[in-house]
Order: structure tokens, then C-alpha cells, then sequence
């Protein structure tokens, strides 16, 4: 971590008006007792990229409002079965990515194929004169229940006496399609889904017996091709270690392919893979969580086509039966970070009461199965002296002060440097092929969530960021226009008040001015992350930012210096992109196509032109030490014009 520029401290109307909506959704004095601060950040920043043309406070509070509200609603206990109250007394997992509730099934009549449903069984019967397996299943957190059509491969486990299928037993399942109620009468029904998984308890006797006696006895170690092959059958027990990537196979993209990594208990790893729609189980599986496979498909890796290390691996077959001991959340009490009392929150509480500081010491945080902190739910803001080892759920709000490449890397990576009033670090980012966040420059303010903190072995901390990760978001502020129209969540600055060590994003009111000495370049750019692009001697073309080959993604863009005026003073900035057709009211392609002597003429039609603009300082000392090309974008201006509105 380094600390080589700290930016100054002066008040941001956007983390003002955050700190304002969190006093409002917090049911009393206890700061902790309302939604997380990043829950709070990113909602709103969601509403401004939905509503370019810009929100009000009471439009905000009112979505705010109704998200935190639904949000408890559904926490909330309803009318059900005791049973199923006791189970979720007992049980402190967290809950599944996709999982939804029954009531939602009821109230948008619709199911998606990759939803999750962790349901209990109230009830498992035939319909009366068929042999068709119903289950009527209720869930945690609502008031109705839902009958499942069960797929034909589980009835071997519905026996009245010794099947497993019964009244109380929780089930997951996903990849299945809601057969609407029809004709106005009738309740919606679950078609049959073979993507199922069974939920056992290890401090049940009936479920600790069943593991003992059916998964025990063998291990990956155990397995032998040469008994496979004479219809020899296994039943494994392991630990989910690792949730692979979707993979897509196939020389037309169309055969998908996920790999789960299994851990046994001699420390054996295997890969267990899922094919086509079986991809959906693995929204069932959660990473410490135990399985149990019973009869899986084993294939050898070359069969499989995959580079495992192992000599087998396990595959989803038509007999296959899964199993699922779901890893327990546990929880940590976490202090608050004594940067709250200097940056966040207190700010509020000091208006109205000097004397009264912030009341929350600490704060219950869940763990995983590494024993990394989840503080996807903390309720104040991170900063990056905050940064320690086994953290995840992190968001940071602050200002890129330089990115690079990394080079020579199959994966593509980003190193990013972002730094707040406490500091600033390097953070890596991990996309799936390449950039995919748009144009981002040096003085950007951002907000970022889902990085994850680690300690290396030389001991320094390691912040990482990947793409696919769930609740990982990625947000620009500077090149937001809902933030420039938006008075709530802005307030309007001087060209005076600019200064060259400023590291903050000023929104000020404009013209155009000194037409005549405004510098007008047409370039071309690669599509993806905005950026200029050069041409090698051999006539290669690559991205400046991303240093890989776009010859097949480029766009024609304004590079634009203008004097930009207001009645206090005059700043000389610079602007590409969609920025800059906002000034110049012309596209790139359109103003290439003018004779040469109007695109002379033409800047001068806009003098005096006025705009609301953002101005980011993309020139401060230090910035871009490690990106020259991108140092070199703004040459002698110093600042950039990261957003432009038209005023009317």
C-alpha cells in the first residue's frame, strides 16, 4: 500500500447524500441496524446509469426506500409450517445467489430457468389414480407453497416407509419450468427438473447413518477405471473446493461446460464436470459446502478433454444422485475501523450534536469457508487504509490515479491504482477476454465492489477484482450524466475553485470560449475501452490502453482541446469520445466527411455554446507514472472533460 498523494478532504455531495439515505433507512441510533453502506452506493449509482437524464432526492429515497423495505419483507416470518421455522432457526447458511421465494413465483408468475428454489417438503403423494410423484414445497421466507411434478429419476427415493423424500426434508433445485395456473382457477405448478439436490444434516442419526454406511467406504483414491468398466458403482463423499468459470466448447460455441473441484478426505482432488443445461446444478453448490455423489459417471480425463492432473474425472450421469451437506456461515464480530469517526457517518451526527460521536464499536460480519470476512454487508464505507488480510465483499469509492496491463499473462489482467483520503493501493482485475468497462482514464472517480484481500507469501497485501464474481460491479461516476443533472447528488464549482492538486470530479457551468485556439483531431479509438490506438511499422494496429491488436474494433473519435470560461476564469481542457460530440454537436464520421474549409469554420458556430460540465484533473503530479500513453492523451491540458450536458 502507498500513500504517495492523499486526496484532500472536502466534502463529496454523493457520499453526503449516501450518508443521508443511510440516517433515513436506519430504524434507530444504531448505524448497523440499516442497509450496508455499499447496498446504499450502488442502488443509487444503478438508478443514475438507468436515468441518464437524472434523478431527484425523493425519486432516490423512494426506490431506496421500497428495496430496503421488500428486502426485510422478505427476511420477515410469515405464516408456515413450525417445522420449517425450526429448520430455519437451526440452519445459519447463507443464502444461494439465485435463489427466489415461492410468493415471488406467485406474484410475477414466472420462473427463470437458472432460478434456485431451497425449499422444504410439506408433502410428498401420488396423483390420485396415476403413479405421479408430487412434492407440495414451502420455503423459509414465504406464506404459500408450490407442487413439483418430481422428475422419474427420484422416485426410487419417495418409499412411504424408507425413502428419503418425506414431510421436512429441504430440498434445492433449479432448471425447472412454471406451469402457469390456467383458466383463472388452479394454483401454478413446477414441472418436473432432473436438477435436483437433496439437503442432509451430519447432526441427524438418520443422515449421519446414511453417510456412514453408503459414502464412507470410498474414496477417489478407490476408484478404478478397469471396475468402471465392468459396471463397478461408487458412492464419494467430498468438499467443494472450487466453482469453475462457464466454459463454452464446441467449434460453434454451443456445447457449455462447468468444472466443480472436489476435495475427499485424504486430500485427493477430482474435477467433477457438468455438460449442457447441467450447468444450472451448479447454482445449487456453495464452495466449503460437502457432496455426496451417489453412482456418478467416471470417464478418464482424455475422454473428458480436459488437462486435469488426474488420471478420472466425475461427471453428472443419468443414475447419478446428489447429496448436500451445505456449508454453515459462520460469523465474526469485526471492529469499526477508527477511519469511520474521521471520514463517514459521524459527519451527520456531528451536525446535529457535536458532542455525539459514532455509537457502533463493532459489527457481526459473516465468514466463508476460508475464513475470510464478508463485508459485502458492512454498513459504513471501506477506505484503503482499512485494506487487511482474508477480506472479501469489499467496495472502494475513490480516484484512478493509474492503470496498466500486465503483459505476458494468458489471462488478461488490469492493475489499477485507486486512492481515497486514506491512501492508495494496487488493485488487479481479472476479465473473462478483455477490457469490458468502457473508457476509463487517469483522475476517474469510480466505484467498485466485490474485491477481495489476501496476503501474499512475501507478505504484502493482494486486492483483487474478477469480472464473474457475484456482487462484483464496476461504475464510473466522472462519465455518469445522471450525476451532472442530478442536483442532489452534485453541487456546482467555480473554474476558480480548480486546483492543480485537486483529485476530485468538478461539475461547473460553462461556455465555450477563445474558439480560435480550439484544437480539433479526429483519431480512431478501440470500441472497447475508448482509448487511442497506434499503428506499428508493420502496419499492426494496437490499443494504447490495452496493447492488444483491434484492427477489428475501432471507431472514428474527436481528440478536442477547448478553452472552456466562466465568469471567475478559463481553463484549457481536452475531451474524445461521446463527450466530445456532445460539445461539438457533430459526430466524428460527420465532421470528417466536411470539405476542409468548414471543418475550419465550424468550431466557430459554437462560441459561447453553454454546457454543464464534469472536469476531472487527469495531468496531477504522479498520475500515470506506470501508463505513459495515458499521460500523453492530455499533453499541455490538464484537465479532461469526462461529461458535457447541453444547457438549454
Amino acid at each position: 500500500m502507498d500513500v504517495d498523494h492523499k486526496v484532500e478532504d472536502q466534502e463529496d455531495p454523493f457520499l453526503h447524500f449516501v450518508d443521508y439515505a443511510k440516517s433515513v433507512l436506519s430504524s434507530d441510533e444504531d448505524e448497523s441496524n440499516g442497509p450496508g453502506w455499499s447496498w446504499i452506493a450502488y442502488r443509487i449509482l444503478r438508478t443514475c446509469v438507468a436515468y441518464s437524464s437524472g434523478v431527484t432526492s425523493a425519486i432516490l429515497l423512494s426506490d431506496l426506500s421500497q428495496a430496503w423495505n421488500e428486502q426485510q419483507r422478505v427476511g420477515a416470518s410469515r405464516k408456515r409450517p413450525e417445522y420449517i421455522n425450526q429448520l430455519k432457526k437451526k440452519h445459519k447458511r447463507a443464502k444461494l445467489a439465485n435463489t427466489v421465494t415461492i410468493d415471488s413465483i406467485y406474484e410475477k408468475n414466472f420462473l427463470s430457468l437458472n432460478s434456485v428454489l431451497e425449499t422444504v417438503i410439506v408433502n410428498a403423494f401420488l396423483l390420485p389414480g396415476t403413479n405421479i410423484y408430487m412434492l407440495t414445497l414451502g420455503d423459509f421466507w414465504s406464506s404459500n407453497t408450490i407442487d413439483l411434478y418430481l422428475h422419474r429419476r427420484f422416485y426410487n427415493l419417495t418409499d412411504p416407509n424408507n425413502g428419503i423424500l418425506k414431510k421436512g426434508r429441504e430440498v434445492f433445485l433449479t432448471g425447472c419450468y412454471l406451469r402457469p395456473a390456467s383458466g383463472g382457477s388452479g394454483s401454478p405448478r413446477l414441472l418436473p427438473s432432473e436438477y435436483l439436490v437433496i439437503l442432509l444434516d451430519e447432526d441427524q442419526d438418520d443422515d449421519a447413518m446414511l453417510l456412514g454406511a453408503q459414502f464412507c467406504s470410498d474414496s477417489f483414491s478407490s476408484i478404478s477405471l478397469n471396475a468402471v468398466n465392468q459396471d463397478v458403482s461408487y458412492s464419494l463423499y467430498a468438499r467443494i473446493e472450487c466453482i469453475g468459470l462457464l466454459e463454452i466448447q464446441g467449434n460453434y460455441g454451443s456445447l457449455q461446460r462447468k468444472q466443480i473441484t472436489l476435495v475427499d478426505n485424504d486430500g485427493v482432488r477430482l474435477k467433477f464436470l457438468l455438460w449442457g443445461d447441467q450447468v444450472l446444478l451448479s447454482n445449487l453448490f456453495s464452495v466449503g459446502s460437502m457432496l455426496a455423489l451417489d453412482r456418478p459417471f467416471i470417464v478418464s480425463s482424455v475422454d473428458a478433454a480436459i488437462d486435469a492432473g488426474e488420471e478420472i474425472c466425475l461427471e453428472y450421469g443419468s443414475a447419478t444422485q446428489l447429496y448436500l451437506v451445505p456449508f454453515v456461515q459462520h460469523e465474526e464480530q469485526v471492529s469499526v475501523a477508527l477511519t469511520q469517526n474521521r471520514y463517514q457517518g459521524s459527519k451527520l451526527l456531528s451536525e446535529s450534536n457535536p458532542t455525539q460521536g459514532l455509537k457502533v464499536s463493532q459489527v457481526t460480519l459473516p465468514c466463508g469457508p476460508q475464513g475470510s470476512i464478508d463485508f459485502s454487508s458492512y454498513p459504513f464505507q471501506t477506505f484503503v487504509v482499512d485494506l487487511h488480510d482474508k477480506m472479501t465483499g469489499i467496495t472502494l469509492y475513490g480516484v484512478v490515479t493509474d492503470i496498466i496491463r500486465e503483459r505476458g499473462t494468458v489471462e488478461t489482467f488490469f492493475a489499477l491504482r485507486i486512492e481515497d483520503n486514506t491512501g492508495a493501493i494496487w488493485a488487479k482485475l481479472h476479465f473473462n477476454e478483455s477490457w469490458a468497462l468502457g473508457r476509463l482514464g487517469l483522475g476517474h472517480t469510480v466505484y467498485i465492489s466485490g474485491f477481495t484481500c489476501s496476503m501474499t507469501r512475501q507478505k504484502s497485501l493482494e486486492v483483487l477484482w474478477f469480472e464473474n464474481d457475484a456482487g462484483a460491479s464496476f461504475i464510473n461516476l466522472s462519465c455518469l450524466p445522471a450525476l451532472l443533472s442530478s442536483s442532489c447528488l452534485h453541487k456546482l464549482s467555480c473554474l476558480s475553485d480548480l486546483s492543480s492538486q485537486s483529485s476530485c470530479t468538478h461539475k461547473c457551468r460553462v461556455w465555450l470560449d477563445q474558439i480560435e485556439h480550439c484544437h480539433v483531431n479526429t483519431r480512431f479509438a478501440h470500441s472497447l475501452c475508448g482509448h487511442f490506438v497506434s499503428q506499428s511499422s508493420c502496419g499492426a494496429v494496437e490499443c494504447n490502453f490495452c496493447h492488444q491488436s483491434c484492427d477489428g474494433e475501432l471507431m472514428r473519435t474527436f481528440h478536442l482541446k477547448i478553452t472552456l470560461a466562466d465568469e471567475n476564469a478559463k481553463v484549457f481542457a481536452w475531451c474524445t469520445g461521446q463527450t466530445a460530440t456532445e460539445l461539438f454537436q457533430i459526430s466524428p464520421d460527420e465532421f470528417s466527411e466536411l470539405p476542409e474549409e468548414e471543418q475550419i469554420m465550424y468550431p466557430s458556430s459554437l462560441e459561447n455554446e453553454r454546457f454543464t460540465v464534469a472536469l476531472v484533473n487527469s495531468g496531477r503530479e504522479g498520475y500515470g507514472q506506470s501508463s505513459n500513453s495515458l499521460a500523453e492523451e492530455h499533453g499541455e491540458a490538464q484537465w479532461e472533460i469526462t461529461c458535457a450536458l447541453k444547457c438549454e
